[in-house]
């Protein structure tokens, strides 16, 4: 106490110390310049007269300089592009769709066409160019990504495989665009602009792939395991680094502007290639050995890593190759290390997505005049262009794929995923815009086909696994359940500490059944633009614990990683077509009582308090948000039982407490017979008149023959059910339909409720080769 006070007094003194030291200063310095004195005075007078209006002046001043025009712009460019992102993920497309939808919306095509004022206000042809630097930056950084994420080694280990697939498709729709080129040259190009670099662009246009929208495609999907995943990933990745290569031949011959100036560029760039890959990548291979973790990567090591990034940018637009490619090489070179590659990718990868991106669609959205294709014969090139660039990429992979001895749906499959093209044919025609080598309005129509050949991506895997479909895998899977009489559980988990706790509850749920118990460990990462390489360090971290619990219980588990946009839907799509017996969910952080949760739901509590202006009541938590918000749909759609646990300190099942409202309720009793042959403690049945307590043998007579003569409705919870005898249990069984009318009718009590066990039981009835629910 004596401390803060001296500490106080010195900061007071110092205050008026120093305070009285400025004043004094301040007068000396007025009372020497008085000539000035009354010219001040007046100025003063005239501010205080005018103040509101200066500032209006120097506000609008601020507003209208360069950097608060760029701030303006790049909060309006994160901010629709966020939202018109989300719109697009919620119909299950990729965001970056969206994103490009958000570009030409703030382009002369919505914003400048419908309020021209509003766009000439936040995009002013002056700041065009600081657009363009900042999203060609962003460009950098995102190739530099691409670079990474491409696995060189096993390209080349399915080199073989997927040489065939990747050419074919790269070389089909690059023969179709330059036919394409030939007919439309002479209406639709430049007339000083040669026709082979027209004609080579338009090929490369329509040859790219987008390898990251690809790569989460199949992430979400849950293929990257699989062969048909591993097969279009190398495919997509050994056609992008041919594209790319054309695509750097093509830049060169078009500014060369002869094939006599381009040999040269392409010499001195093979020359820059190998010193990458011969010199300065066994170099960095063995920086990626001893650095390979974040404790040891400084920021001397991430500065040479973004030295080399920009002075193979550099090397390459100085040579005619666009700094683009240079940024592609540099992320290639990485070192193979994949723990370097991950620290430096989420060192780049989260600023050049978030930020520099936006600013890119809306940079390309801001040259995008859907206006100048005006006619009919325009649209009617604009159909044509996008059912050749998806005949040329769906037919050739399709085929393609098909010589190489894949499936009929396999095949299908690959050619719908190479035909998306995204973000990279944007890369591609921007620089064809900014060469003149591609007119406006072939800009324009291209720009069209991305959106059109990228939207359909999903909608067509959709349909191609629509048209496969059959009751194959439900028949496969109760075969093989019924041949191994096994009790399938899915145990759903996503923090990793509860689901070593889940394990455990499951271990002594179901462990004691005739049947051979099969769980598998199910973790979701919701939002499908993460990065596929950080997906394997999410998945180590993620079942470590579970794993080891495992392991401690003496328990053959199966794990499962997926990506997904919505977790109910994903789950109850596993558990409905893959035969499980049982999910089992954790109740999320309004069930907790460990601190930091109860902590955030309360704070979430009052911000919806706030906006839905209605009291909620003074507790800890909500019992009944358990079912309402998180768990209601899993309970609703899954044909199987599906159990909700609350994890409140849970360790062992040693007191049971299980709470009964109807003669449904007895199913109760076959989980507590198998948890009691795991106990010592004792089982304590709760139902609207009084605690009960019986031995396992008599349980199902004593609870049957009671609840038949009681009257059921006579007495509420809250006079027999007492906080005691919930702080007396380890575990709290309930059904579903129960726990609805307890947790309304006992909110006060329930806070100090043990770990708790909601249970929808529900019997799987096979009808004619179908599944069913029976309640």
């Amino acid at each position: 106490m004596k401390k803060e006070i001296k500490k106080l007094s010195f900061y007071v003194i110092m205050i008026i110390v120093f305070g009285s030291l400025m004043y004094l200063i301040a007068q000396k310095g007025s009372s020497q310049h008085s000539s000035n004195q009354e010219i001040i005075v007046h100025a003063e007078t005239h501010s205080l007269h005018d103040g509101f209006h200066l500032f209006s002046h120097l506000t609008l001043e601020h507003i209208q300089s360069s950097i608060g025009i760029l701030l303006l712009q790049i909060i309006i460019i994160l901010a629709v592009c966020r939202v018109a992102g989300l719109l697009f993920k919620k119909i299950g497309q990729p965001s970056v769709i969206g994103e490009i939808v958000a570009g030409i919306i703030l382009g002369p095509s919505v914003l400048g066409y419908f309020f021209p004022q509003v766009s000439l206000f936040i995009f002013p042809e002056e700041s065009f160019s600081n657009i363009r630097i900042l999203s060609q930056f962003g460009l950098i950084l995102f190739m530099y990504t691409i670079g990474m994420e491409l696995d060189l080694s096993v390209v080349k280990k399915r080199f073989q495989d997927t040489i065939l697939i990747s050419h074919a498709s790269t070389i089909v729709p690059f023969f179709l665009g330059m036919l394409m080129a030939y007919f439309i040259y002479d209406d639709y190009a430049y007339a000083e602009g040669p026709f082979l670099s027209f004609a080579l662009f338009i090929g490369i246009s329509l040859s790219i792939t987008a390898f990251p929208v690809l790569a989460r495609i199949i992430q979400e999907r849950g293929m990257t395991k699989t062969h048909l995943g591993s097969i279009s990933l190398a495919s997509a990745a050994n056609g992008d680094i041919t594209a790319w290569c054309l695509l750097a031949a093509v830049v060169a011959y078009a500014q060369a502007g002869s094939m006599n100036s381009a040999i040269f560029n392409v010499l001195f760039s093979l020359v820059y290639i190998a010193i990458m890959f011969f010199m300065i990548r066994p170099l960095l291979r063995i920086i990626g050995d001893l650095y390979h973790n974040k404790e040891v990567v400084h920021k001397s090591l991430v500065a040479l890593m973004f030295f080399i990034l920009l002075a193979s940018s550099y090397v390459t637009e100085i040579l005619g190759l666009h700094a683009l490619f240079g940024a592609f090489i540099a992320g290639m070179i990485m070192p193979e290390n994949m723990k370097f590659r991950k620290i430096m990718n989420e060192k780049v990868e989260d600023i050049s997505l978030a930020l520099f991106l936006p600013l890119f669609f809306v940079y390309t959205g801001l040259r995008t005049e859907i206006g100048l294709i005006n006619g009919q014969e325009m649209w009617i090139l604009c159909g044509v262009f996008i059912l050749v660039a998806v005949v040329g990429k769906f037919g050739g992979t399709l085929i393609a794929a098909r010589i190489s001895n894949e499936s009929w749906k396999n095949s299908l499959y690959m050619g719908a995923l190479m035909n998306t093209r995204g973000l990279m044919e944007l890369v591609v025609l921007s620089i064809g815009l900014e060469m003149k080598i591609l007119t406006p309005t072939v800009f324009v129509i291209l720009v069209l086909m991305t959106l059109v050949t990228t939207f359909m991506t999903s909608p067509l895997i959709s349909f191609i696994s629509l048209c496969f479909r059959t009751s194959e895998r439900i028949k496969r899977n109760r075969e093989e359940r019924l041949k191994t009489n096994a009790y399938k559980v899915l145990l759903s988990f996503g923090r990793a500490s509860n689901g070593q706790v889940m394990l455990d509850l499951a271990h002594q749920m179901f462990s004691k059944k005739s049947e051979k118990l099969d769980v598998t460990a199910l973790h979701l990462t919701v939002g499908s633009d993460v990065n596929p390489l950080r997906t394997e360090d999410f998945e180590k971290v993620s079942f470590a614990p579970i794993l080891y619990e495992a392991n401690k219980l003496n328990m053959l588990i199966k794990t499962r990683y997926d990506v997904c946009d919505n977790a109910e839907q994903h789950i109850c799509s596993i558990v409905n077509t893959e035969g499980f017996d049982f999910l089992l969910v954790g109740a999320g952080i309004s069930m907790s009582d460990l601190s930091t949760d109860v902590t955030a739901h309360k704070t979430w509590r009052r911000v919806l308090r706030i906006f839905r202006r209605k009291k909620s009541g003074n507790f800890i938590f909500y019992p009944g948000s358990l079912i309402k918000d998180k768990t209601k749909g899993f309970i609703e759609r899954s044909n199987c039982s599906v159990g909700v646990f609350a994890n409140r300190g849970f360790i062992r099942a040693e007191n049971i407490l299980v709470v009964f409202n109807s003669e449904k309720d007895l199913v109760l009793l076959d989980y507590v017979n198998t948890l009691q042959q795991s106990t010592q403690g004792f089982v304590k049945l709760m139902n609207r008149v009084s605690p009960i307590s019986v031995d396992s043998e008599a349980v199902a007579d004593a609870l049957s023959g009671y609840l038949k003569r009681a009257n059921e409705t006579a007495i509420p919870f809250e006079k027999n059910l007492t906080a005691d005898i919930l702080k007396e249990a380890d575990l709290m069984l309930v059904s579903y339909a129960t726990w609805l009318i307890l947790s309304e009718e006992c909110r006060d009590i329930l806070q100090d409720m043990p770990s708790t066990f909601i249970i929808e039981h529900k019997e799987l009835v096979e009808k004619a080769g179908h599944v069913t629910k029976k309640r």
